[in-house]
């Protein structure tokens, strides 16, 4: 079993749920009382916040390869950044370190492609949806990715993502209204929807919709898990 190395806390709430899923998956396939070899980075999210806001990704990009470097000279064999957002600094982490880095955007455009779909909507924080380097990782495997067109919807989405879900808050009128923002994604030809932010499979899952969702959350998780074993 190879050691995983997790880079979390963006936030601690999403990072919980990759520990419980690479240990359910790791027991499901080994059995007995077997877990999988973990070792996670658990950065103060605050002031990860507050430098995206400030536009300053190399400081980001500085703050993920120190993370990364720690677990690679602990004994990583390999590593994954639990949060879509922060995968901005992720060529710039997987240069500068010895060690694989399981990008989460190839994770979910694989499974989008066995699928057979072609067009997807995206929804998360309002640097995953508004900028290119996640959109266009996913449409390297030959998709086409649609983001909610209005501002408002973007902002809602962000807003439920930071005073809500971060805080581990599920609200209902919340759902209600992911789900419309997400029916007019469908509307649009939209085959199926990203949940682009670790925290959002929190409050929306594959059984308040009838069309396939992509759990950003789970589908990494799951890639580190056949990884280790």
């Amino acid at each position: 079993m190879k050691t995983i190395g997790l880079i979390g806390g963006m936030s601690w709430q999403s990072s919980v749920e990759y520990y419980r899923i690479i240990n359910e998956a790791c027991n499901a396939h080994l059995g007995g009382f077997h877990s999988s070899k973990i070792m996670m980075y658990s950065v103060d999210f605050d002031p990860i916040l507050k430098l995206q806001h400030e536009g300053d990704w190399q400081r980001l990009s500085e703050k993920m390869l120190d993370a990364a470097r720690k677990l690679e000279s602990a004994g990583a064999d390999y590593l994954l950044i639990c949060a879509n957002t922060m995968h901005k600094t992720a060529e710039y982490v997987e240069k500068n370190i010895g060690i694989p880095l399981v990008h989460i955007a190839d994770v979910v455009g694989e499974e989008i492609t066995s699928q057979g779909l072609k067009k997807v909507g995206l929804i998360g924080t309002t640097f995953t949806m508004q900028q290119d380097f996640y959109r266009d990782r996913i449409e390297r495997y030959g998709l086409t990715v649609l983001t909610p067109e209005l501002a408002e919807d973007q902002h809602y989405i962000y807003k439920v993502l930071t005073e809500e879900l971060t805080f581990g808050i599920i609200n209902h009128r919340s759902k209600a209204k992911y789900l419309e923002i997400m029916q007019k994604l469908i509307e649009r030809g939209a085959e199926g929807i990203i949940l682009g932010c670790t925290e959002i499979p929190l409050l929306i899952t594959q059984q308040d919709t009838p069309i396939p969702l992509f759990d950003t959350t789970r589908l990494h998780a799951l890639a580190a898990v056949k990884l280790s074993l």
